[in-house]
């Protein structure tokens, strides 16, 4: 069982005051160990201050060089006492009797606490040590007079007042370290926030599955995909990208570098400038041609990148004349099955109406000239596909009130090569198609189509009495989109074309640009009984 993942803001906050806990629970330590050494340094040297101002003062010096005049001792620490706060001031003589102490009653008796044998042979230090008064620290100063030492002085400071200071700093530290920790967990949470709102409210489990399902997405389609950064830096190139830059002979890592650094033809730099995006686009990559779709990638309002997305024009040709030639195909199959439900009418209407002579006759004509048609063209044409098709176009060309003549030169044999069938139902059918258009408003609505097999070449001539095409519009007839019946038109002639370039063959116009436009088509064609021979 996949154990539970916590949330992109609750890992957020635990690592923050995880991380902000450790920091300031560190600081703490090393803060608490400074204040403490500095507290004590400083009580330290306020008692040393106080003892060696005691031991330099004269009255404390004229009262042990002169016993009888000790009280002045007693008075003077007691003021000195009053105004710095220390718990107690000794001033002893060279036996550890005491001359001056907070309770008179003790002056006279020997020092307690055993630390004042050090300064009563002449040196200055500091202790901690029990008296009558408890536990405190102490500074011990020797006194001295013209050289000779005659005493020393004990200062002292309670070590619950030097505790209660260090528990103070101690407690201002913890207020601060539960401060930042509070301002830890609220910019953590902030932070989750903003994370979040970054990445649209997604977990990183769910990005992450994302993530891969683009990758998979981008290697799986059929389609090029390119896609550059802000400075034109390639930065994405799926698999199909790849396979056609292959074949271009381009360098197979594209990634990181300048888009026309790698393929100077390309246009995808030029859209990331202007920001306009670019729809059915050729280009030639060393040879290959491909369709292209270029688009800008905006994000709030501002080309962050750009992305194209192509196709290998052979398979984009290939694709359109197969559907070109299935919806051709189609519809002589329909034109067909339509007149022939239009003369299944007459018939039921002639058997109601009792004209049973007049059915005879009318039987007898299709029959007679269904049977010169379909015996026409299956005795010229061998391949029953192209022979079918043809058929149907003469039902079309009826529907449309246009008389239309197959003209079989020569015996066209069933081509070896089944792509050569669909390429001429592509070829034969746009080009009847485009005269019967252009014969909607001519008087005479006249097209013949001429076939002629020789020395495996087909030559195929279409003549319609149409109104002709200008010098203009011949030499454009063949673009992409060019058309002089309107818009969204243009791809018959267009797909006619390249359909015979396809097959190796060549294509003509000829027009007097008033009632005559002839198109003359010649492509290889091998026939399966050439084959045989």
């Amino acid at each position: 069982m996949q154990r539970k993942r916590l949330k992109l803001s609750t890992s957020i906050i635990l690592i923050v005051c995880l991380v902000v806990l450790s920091s300031l629970l560190m600081t703490d330590a090393l803060i608490s160990n400074t204040v403490n050494d500095s507290i004590t340094e400083t009580v330290e040297e306020k008692a040393i201050v106080v003892s060696r101002t005691v031991a330099k003062s004269r009255e404390v010096k004229t009262g042990l060089i002169h016993p009888e005049e000790s009280d002045i001792i007693q008075n003077y620490t007691k003021e000195i006492q009053a105004v710095t706060e220390v718990s107690f001031i000794v001033v002893m003589d060279m036996n550890g009797i005491r001359k001056s102490h907070p309770n008179p009653e003790l002056i006279g008796e020997s020092f307690v606490g055993g630390d004042e044998r050090v300064v009563l042979e002449g040196e200055e230090h500091v202790s901690i040590s029990k008296g009558t008064l408890g536990k405190s620290l102490r500074a011990f100063t020797p006194i001295y007079d013209n050289g000779d030492q005659i005493g020393a002085v004990a200062v002292g400071i309670p070590l619950e007042k030097v505790n209660n200071a260090l528990e103070q700093g101690h407690q201002d530290i913890m207020k601060g370290t539960v401060f930042g920790l509070l301002v830890g967990i609220f910019g953590a949470y902030m932070l989750s926030r903003y994370i979040k709102k970054i990445l649209h409210g997604l977990e990183p489990s769910a990005i992450a599955k994302l993530l891969e399902e683009r990758n998979t997405m981008l290697q799986s389609v059929h389609e090029g995909i390119v896609a550059v950064d802000h400075e034109s830096k390639i930065t994405l190139v799926n698999k199909t990208a790849k396979n056609i830059f292959n074949k271009a002979g381009l360098p197979k890592d594209p990634i990181g570098m300048k888009i026309h650094e790698y393929m100077p033809s390309t246009r995808l730099d030029k859209v990331l400038e202007e920001g306009k995006p670019e729809v059915d686009e050729e280009q030639n990559i060393n040879g290959v041609l491909i369709l292209v779709n270029r688009v800008p990638l905006v994000v709030n309002d501002q080309v962050v990148g750009a992305i194209s997305t192509f196709r290998d024009k052979t398979e984009v040709n290939q694709l359109a004349e197969q559907l070109t030639g299935v919806k051709t195909y189609a519809e002589s199959l329909r034109a067909q099955s339509h007149e022939f439900m239009n003369r299944l009418h007459v018939i039921l209407g002639m058997i109601r109406m009792g004209y049973y002579n007049e059915l005879t006759e009318f039987i007898h004509k299709i029959v007679e000239h269904g049977k010169h048609e379909i015996g026409e063209i299956t005795a010229n044409i061998k391949d029953p596909a192209l022979a079918g098709f043809m058929m149907g176009k003469l039902s079309l060309a009826r529907e449309e009130n246009v008389k239309l003549f197959i003209v079989n030169k020569t015996i066209i044999p069933e081509p070896k090569h089944l792509d050569v069938t669909h390429g001429l139902i592509t070829i034969i059918g746009n080009l009847i198609d485009n005269s019967i258009e252009a014969l909607s408003s001519s008087k005479q609505k006249i097209i013949e189509v001429h076939l002629k097999y020789l020395n495996d070449q087909l030559m195929l001539e279409v003549l319609d009495t149409g109104p002709g095409l200008s010098e203009n519009s011949q030499e454009k007839v063949f673009e992409r989109g060019f058309s002089t019946k309107g818009k969204n038109r243009g791809y018959g002639l267009y797909l006619v074309k390249q359909s015979v370039e396809k097959l190796g063959g060549k294509i003509d116009i000829q027009s007097n640009g008033k009632d005559k436009t002839q198109f003359l088509v010649e492509i290889p064609y091998e026939g399966k009984e050439d084959a045989h021979d």
